[in-house]
C-alpha cells in the first residue's frame, strides 16, 4: 500500500519550559559554549542558526522563547537561518513572509506562507533570512553562513580545505 506525502503539520505554540541546550559561538573566536536557552535568552547575536529534523524542528516551533528571540532578531536586522525541517520556525514566527526560501521537500510549499515564494535550490539567502534543503545542502549551508559571518575570503579557505570537487 503506498501512502501519499502528508501536509504539514503547524503545531500550536505552547509555553512549556523545554530544556533546550544552544551552542553559543562567536565569528570572532572558533571556541564553542553550551548554555540552556533560557541562559542563551539574554545575550546578543548576530545570527541565529536552527538545525533540522524531526521532532526536533516540531519543539522549537512550539517555544515562545525561541519565537520571541527571533522576532527580537528580525525586528533588530540580525540574521537568522534554518536548515532542512526548521524554516518552518521561521515560517511561524512570520519571518518568510513575502520572502524567498527553501526547506526540505514537503515541509514548505508555495502558498503556505503569506508572500513566500518556495524555490527549490540547495541554500536560498533572502535579506538576512538563509534557509536551506537538508543534509545534502548542510555543507553548502554551513559555508554560506561562514561567507555572512566572515566573508568571502574565509569561505574560499575553509572550502578550500574541505577537497570539494
Amino acid at each position: 500500500m503506498s501512502s501519499s506525502p502528508q501536509a504539514p503539520r503547524w503545531l500550536p505554540r505552547s509555553n512549556a519550559r523545554q530544556p533546550f541546550v544552544v551552542t553559543l559561538c562567536s565569528a570572532d573566536d572558533i571556541d564553542a559554549a553550551l548554555a540552556t536557552l533560557d541562559e542563551a535568552l539574554g545575550q546578543d547575536f548576530d545570527m541565529v542558526v536552527l538545525p533540522g529534523g524531526l521532532p526536533g524542528a516540531d519543539h522549537l516551533d512550539n517555544d515562545d522563547r525561541l519565537a520571541a528571540l527571533l522576532k527580537q532578531m528580525a525586528a533588530d536586522g540580525k540574521y537568522t537561518a534554518a536548515i532542512c525541517a526548521a524554516p518552518k520556525v521561521l515560517a511561524s514566527s512570520g519571518l518568510l513572509n513575502g520572502k524567498r526560501a527553501t526547506s526540505y521537500p514537503g515541509v514548505l510549499q508555495s502558498g503556505s506562507v503569506p508572500g513566500m515564494d518556495y524555490v527549490e535550490q540547495a541554500v536560498v539567502t533572502d535579506d538576512k533570512v538563509i534557509t536551506s534543503r537538508g543534509p545534502g545542502t548542510a555543507m553548502d549551508f554551513a559555508l554560506e553562513l561562514i561567507e555572512v559571518l566572515a566573508g568571502t575570503e574565509k569561505r574560499n579557505e575553509v572550502e578550500a580545505g574541505l577537497q570539494r570537487p
